[in-house]
C-alpha cells in the first residue's frame, strides 16, 4: 500500500464533499468498514490489484464492498478503480480517517489490557489520555493481551503510555541496574 500524493488528493476531495454535506462522521465510519474488510481479507486487495481482472469486474467487486456505503463513497471507490488506482483504496481510507479525526478532535488509540474494558473504563481512559495528546476524545480499540500482568498500555499514534505491571517492573530493573 503506497502513501502517494494521489491518495491524499482523493481523500481531501472526498473530505471536502463530506464537509459540504455534513457527512464527515458517516463517511468516516463507511471508510473504516471498507478498510477493515480489505485489511482482513487479503484476497480482495489481490483481486483489486490483479491485471487479469477488467475494470468492470473490479468495479463489481467494489460495488459489493461498498454495498452499504453512501453513493458518494461508493462512487469515489469506483472512480479509483476506473483510474487504475485500486491499490490506493486503503491509503485513501486512511488519509480520510486522519482528516476526519483531526477535524473532530479525535485520536485513534489502541488499549492493551488483561481483560475487555467496560464502557465506563473506556470512557475514563478516553477522558484521561485525550487531554495528554491534546484531543477532545479517543476512538479506542481494546486488545486483550493475557501476557500483561496487570494495568494498561495505551498507544496513540507513535506515543506509548505503559502503565502495565510488566512495564513498571522493567523500568525498576533498569533503574536498579544503572545505579549499581
Amino acid at each position: 500500500m503506497s502513501k502517494s500524493g494521489a491518495a491524499k488528493r482523493y481523500a481531501i476531495a472526498l473530505f471536502e464533499l463530506a464537509k459540504e454535506h455534513n457527512e464527515v462522521a458517516k463517511y468516516d465510519q463507511e471508510l473504516r468498514v471498507v478498510k477493515q474488510v480489505i485489511d482482513e481479507n487479503g484476497e480482495i486487495s489481490k483481486l483489486l490489484e490483479s491485471p487479469n481482472l477488467s475494470v468492470a469486474e473490479k468495479q463489481a467487486l467494489v460495488n459489493t464492498l461498498a454495498a452499504h456505503a453512501s453513493v458518494t463513497v461508493a462512487n469515489t471507490l469506483k472512480l479509483l478503480v476506473e483510474r487504475r488506482r485500486a491499490n490506493e483504496i486503503v491509503a485513501v481510507c486512511e488519509e480520510f480517517i486522519k482528516l476526519s479525526n483531526e477535524e473532530r478532535g479525535i485520536a485513534d488509540a489502541t488499549v492493551f489490557s488483561t481483560r475487555p474494558l467496560t464502557e465506563a473504563e473506556e470512557a475514563s481512559v478516553s477522558h484521561t489520555f485525550s487531554r495528554k495528546v491534546g484531543k477532545q476524545t479517543l476512538n479506542i480499540e481494546n486488545i486483550v493481551d493475557p501476557n500483561l500482568l496487570g494495568g494498561l498500555k495505551v498507544r496513540i499514534g507513535n506515543r506509548i503510555f505503559d502503565g502495565t505491571l510488566r512495564g513498571k517492573l522493567n523500568r525498576l530493573e533498569k533503574q536498579l541496574t544503572t545505579n549499581l
